[in-house]
């Protein structure tokens, strides 16, 4: 009976010491694996997940077209979120934040529905812009229904050049700038189409990102 608790006691003991080996080599593991990790280069974070720093006296800027009727659009100006649907300040239609183009300051936003709403406050809102301003646009759902000639000329005369093609439910994303003297750079549209759509009655969502030039005067 003595031999067997002694044998018991025994295996129990080194059970214990192979145990205790085996999570130190564990933790050995993971330490080393730790800090080669931290020695690996990690790339550097740019300003709204650019894929690259913008150059000196330029504004960083991220946005997003909606997804269908479902996602609304995002955008992002020197890191900060400016409309979301997270912010709950995005609609159906079109979406717009003005910026100030020296200070970067957000200065407003809004959205206007193209469907069932009405274009005239759309087109106050345009008119009101002042120079200097830089302006950020993304569609959500449809952005073309009741966009009349005069809405079109105003966003024309802010740098757009798609925005004359733009129809219902297409997708387009744009950034320009109230007294512009070219066309911006700065744009992208997507046709609806049943034979490219990605969604169901919708095209897929537009992203663009880049730098846009502070105003100097």
């Amino acid at each position: 009976m003595f031999r067997a608790s002694g044998i018991l006691k025994l295996a129990a003991l080194i059970l214990v010491f192979l145990l205790a080996v085996f999570l130190a080599f564990q933790l050995l593991e993971i330490n080393v694996e730790f800090k080669l990790g931290s020695m690996e280069t990690k790339p550097p974070a740019h300003k709204c997940g650019l894929s690259k720093a913008c150059p000196p006296e330029h504004f960083a800027f991220k946005l997003a077209s909606g997804a269908a009727s479902v996602v609304g659009p995002r955008m992002c100006l020197e890191d900060k979120l400016l409309m979301s649907g997270v912010k709950n300040n995005v609609g159906r239609g079109i979406n717009i934040a003005l910026i100030n183009g020296k200070t970067g300051e957000l200065l407003k936003t809004g959205f206007y529905d193209m469907w069932a709403g009405d274009v005239a406050p759309f087109i106050k809102f345009l008119k009101e812009i002042e120079d200097g301003t830089i302006v950020m646009m993304a569609s959500f759902d449809d952005p073309a229904t009741k966009l009349n000639d005069e809405a079109r000329k105003l966003i024309t005369d802010l740098g757009s050049s798609a925005v004359g093609n733009l129809g219902f439910r297409d997708n387009w994303v744009f950034v320009g700038g109230k007294g512009i003297k070219t066309k911006s750079p700065f744009e992208q549209h997507i046709k609806n189409s049943a034979d490219t759509n990605k969604y169901e009655g919708w095209p897929e969502v537009l992203e663009m990102e880049g730098c846009v030039p502070k105003r100097q005067d």
